[in-house]
């Protein structure tokens, strides 16, 4: 398995082994990987020639340097999980120096609004990070097709728009969200919380499933309603936001439109880690 930690070794590597017809899957995590992270790699494993994953904690997305500081860091044991998959995984683990030369910073993006909802409401700058270090990746790598997991649904409908923004030849593709046994989206925040905390915290894709059943014949507005009361009952969970939009402009749901597809987001904090999560109820 070949490990590139600085970007010039990494671009130099790939120009050699690239060609019209070799394709380049991409799968760009901040690392501690899970079986999310895991079937992401599968997926490009399968579909191309070249397979890179790139393990970078990226800095300029975190808008709490609490957060930063605590988000958890194993890129030993991420390589190994890689290996017993396929040796033939190109990592790229880069330094913020190497990526970011001499300047954190963030560039600003407009995404035509989908950045100020959720995420982007309660995270100031927070996708302005995303873009940024997804495009330096983009332009590092310039892989044919690249993976997101869809637990970051805003997120992946922002990197789709940068893509077209910026006109980028590369195919961003959404994967469906891998779950623990107990409903609890897969996430690399999982691990801080404690084993009693992440079994109550099934509450979260319970509450996304009753949402489906709820909005049959409730409003967004009343499902809200019953998801503030639903936390506010449940103790170390505190309810940050809860919103039904729809999925291309993911704007909040004021009347229901039968031509549009709604999707159900959500964010908790257990015992004050930060979860978030999301449901299709269009389906």
């Amino acid at each position: 398995m070949l490990v590139f930690s600085q970007k010039s070794k990494l671009t130099t590597y790939l120009a050699s082994q690239t060609s019209e017809h070799k394709t380049i899957g991409f799968v760009p995590t901040m690392g501690a990987l899970h079986s999310g992270h895991i079937s992401l790699i599968k997926n490009a494993l399968k579909n191309n020639n070249i397979t890179v994953v790139s393990i970078f904690v990226n800095p300029t997305q975190f808008n709490n340097s609490d957060d930063l500081k605590k988000y958890p860091r194993t890129l030993e044991k991420d390589i190994e999980k890689i290996k017993k998959i396929s040796d033939k995984v190109i990592v790229f683990a880069p330094s913020v120096e190497d990526i970011y030369d001499k300047s954190v910073k963030s560039v600003s993006f407009d995404f035509d609004g989908i950045e100020n909802q959720m995420e982007g409401k309660h995270r100031p700058g927070h996708f302005d990070g995303v873009g940024t270090i997804v495009k330096k990746l983009f332009e590092i790598v310039k892989p044919n097709n690249a993976y997101f997991g869809e637990k970051d649904f805003q997120q992946l409908q922002i990197i789709k728009k940068m893509v077209a923004k910026e006109n980028l030849i590369v195919n961003i593709i959404g994967c469906e969200i891998l779950r623990e046994s107990n409903g609890l989206a897969m996430s690399s925040r999982n691990e801080r919380l404690s084993k009693e905390t992440r079994e109550k915290s099934a509450i979260i894709f319970k509450f996304l499933k009753r949402t489906k059943v709820l909005f049959q014949n409730k409003s967004a507005q009343e499902i809200s309603k019953i998801a503030a009361k639903t936390f506010k009952n449940t103790n170390n969970f505190e309810l940050e936001y809860f919103e039904i939009c729809d999925e291309e402009k993911l704007l909040p749901c004021l009347r229901k439109n039968k031509l549009k597809k709604y999707r159900a987001f959500i964010a908790v904090y257990a015992d004050g880690v930060r979860l978030i999560d999301n449901i299709s109820i269009s389906e």
